[in-house]
């Protein structure tokens, strides 16, 4: 907080509390309740009005949220650390809770625990998705080895003979 004054010193603290309380950044402006905003402003001594100069997509943010990141031992996510999590979600997560939103609230709190800043609502999305599809193509894999030569050959003669009698039935 030293050096920093004003807008910017204000930017800076609602951008550290932020993080600390919800484990990632406000997104703009609106995501800061003003009740938070008057309260951290006092903290600072600056006048809460002064957060409405404050740049939230220059430069200045961005060296901001890398000074907080490194000031809670935090980093952002890699493309490594997504593989990591998403291996980790297939593998302890989404082979026993299918539900995006529930894997989803897993993936956050796996980041905190790694000390990773969470990446954008998309890529979670995308992680999530990705460690379900593996999750499903591991169980698919293990059911699989499973049968025996037998029962393959009767589950394809039964799919062949529904294709002959409707051809709709798989459609």
């Amino acid at each position: 907080m030293s050096g920093k004054r004003g807008a910017t010193r204000l930017g800076f603290a609602v951008l550290l509390k932020f993080y600390t309380q919800f484990g990632r950044f406000p997104r703009n402006r609106t995501e800061l309740p003003g009740e938070a905003v008057e309260f951290v402003a006092r903290q600072v001594q600056v006048p809460a009005l002064e957060l409405e100069s404050y740049d939230w997509t220059g430069r200045t943010v961005e060296y901001h949220r890398a000074q907080i990141r490194e000031h809670l031992g935090f980093r952002e996510c890699s493309v490594a650390d997504a593989e990591k999590l998403t291996a980790y979600l297939a593998e302890h997560v989404a082979h026993k809770e299918r539900r995006p939103e529930q894997d989803r609230v897993e993936l956050l709190a796996r980041c905190r625990t790694e000390s990773i800043e969470p990446p954008t609502s998309g890529r979670c999305d995308r992680i999530v998705g990705a460690a379900l599809r593996k999750a499903e193509e591991t169980l698919t894999a293990l059911i699989s080895s499973r049968l025996t030569l037998e029962s393959v050959e009767r589950i394809v003669a039964l799919v062949a003979g529904a294709d002959k009698d409707d051809p709709d039935v798989m459609t």
